[in-house]
C-alpha cells in the first residue's frame, strides 16, 4: 500500500500494519531505516500490547500469569487492509484464540496513517470486545535515516522546541526493567542536544512526566530534517544502535515494567485502560523538513 503527493511517497505493508517507506521527493532522502539486520530489522513497528518488556517476561492478569515478548505481539501479525485511499490507508487486527493465550482480552486493534503535504499522521484505534475492562500500553517505533549515506550521529542534533532541559532515566539492561530510582539531566542549548554514539551506549533514553510533545532530529547547523508531534504522550523513548545511521523517536502511552513490578496489570503505573464496549484512540504526526 502506498499513500503519495508533490512532497512525500510512503509505503506500508500490512505484516504488523507498519510504515517501511518514507520518500523526500524534494530532496531524494530515504528518510525511513529501511530494515537492513545489520543494525536492526525492522522499519517502524507498533508496539501493542506492551511497550518494552515485562519484569521476568510475564504479566499478571486477573490472578493468572502470561508470558510475553518485548514490544509485543502486534508487529508479528499480519493485519488486514480495510481502506487504501488516496489519503489514508487503514489496518485492522482482531484478537485470535491464538493471541489470547499471552493475552486474554478480546480487542480490534485498528492503525491508520494519512499523508497531508509534509505531514504523516499515524492513528491508533483500539476497541474493547471483552466482557471486562482491558488493559495495556501502546507504543510507536519509527527509525528516522539519516539523509546522506557517510553522515553519522556527529552531523546532528536533537532539538526540543522551548525546553532548557529534560529528565531521563534508563534501562537496567541485567534486570530488563525501568529504574525510575536514578534520574538523569539532560541540559539543553537554545533547546538543543548533540546526537552521539556514547549517549545510546545504555539502551533507550525514556522520558516520563509527559515531558515531549515536539522533538527534532536536526542538520548540525540547526535546519531541521524530521520532527515529530506527540501531545498528550506521557512516555517518549529515544533509541540507536551502535554506528547506526538512524535515530528512533518513539511516542509511548505507557512503557516497560519498572524493576521489581511485580502486580496485576491493572496496577501498573501508566497503564491504559478502556471498559467493554469502549475505544482508545491516539495519534502522532510524523513532520518532514
Amino acid at each position: 500500500m502506498k499513500l503519495e503527493n508533490e512532497i512525500l511517497y510512503v509505503e506500508m505493508v500490512e505484516h504488523g500494519a507498519e510504515l517501511t517507506r518514507i520518500y523526500n521527493k524534494k530532496t531524494g532522502a530515504e528518510i525511513l531505516w529501511n530494515a537492513d539486520p545489520k543494525f536492526w530489522k525492522r522499519h517502524s513497528p507498533v508496539l501493542f500490547p506492551n511497550v518494552g518488556k515485562t519484569w521476568h517476561n510475564v504479566v499478571k492478569i486477573q490472578g493468572e500469569q502470561y508470558p510475553t515478548s518485548q514490544h509485543g505481539f502486534a508487529r508479528d501479525h499480519d493485519f488486514k487492509c480495510i481502506h487504501a485511499g488516496k489519503e489514508e490507508v487503514k489496518f485492522l487486527l482482531t484478537s485470535t484464540d491464538e493471541m489470547k493465550e499471552v493475552y486474554p482480552f478480546d480487542f480490534e486493534l485498528y492503525i491508520s496513517y494519512r499523508l497531508k503535504k509534509n505531514v504523516i499522521e499515524v492513528e491508533w484505534e483500539i476497541k474493547n470486545q471483552s466482557e471486562e475492562t482491558i488493559y495495556f500500553t501502546i507504543g510507536g517505533h519509527p527509525a528516522i535515516h539519516f539523509a546522506k549515506e557517510n553522515e553519522t550521529k556527529a552531523d546532528y542534533r536533537l532539538y526540543f522546541p522551548e525546553k532548557d532541559h529534560l529528565n531521563y532515566i534508563l534501562v537496567d539492561i541485567a534486570e530488563g526493567g525501568a529504574d525510575p530510582k536514578k534520574v538523569y539531566e539532560m541540559k539543553l542549548e537554545d533547546g538543543y542536544y548533540p546526537l552521539t554514539e556514547e549517549l545510546f551506549e545504555r539502551d533507550a533514553l525514556i522520558f516520563d512526566e509527559n515531558q515531549i510533545e515536539e522533538v527534532w532530529i536536526s542538520h548540525k547547523d540547526g535546519t531541521p530534517y524530521v520532527g515529530m508531534k506527540c501531545e498528550g504522550f506521557p512516555n517518549f523513548g529515544i533509541w540507536s544502535v551502535k554506528d547506526a545511521p538512524f535515530v528512533c523517536l518513539e511516542p509511548w502511552m505507557g512503557r516497560c515494567d519498572d524493576v521489581g513490578f511485580e502486580g496485576d496489570i491493572s496496577e501498573k503505573p501508566g497503564i491504559n485502560s478502556v471498559e467493554s464496549g469502549g475505544t482508545f484512540e491516539k495519534s502522532y504526526q510524523i513532520i518532514v523538513g
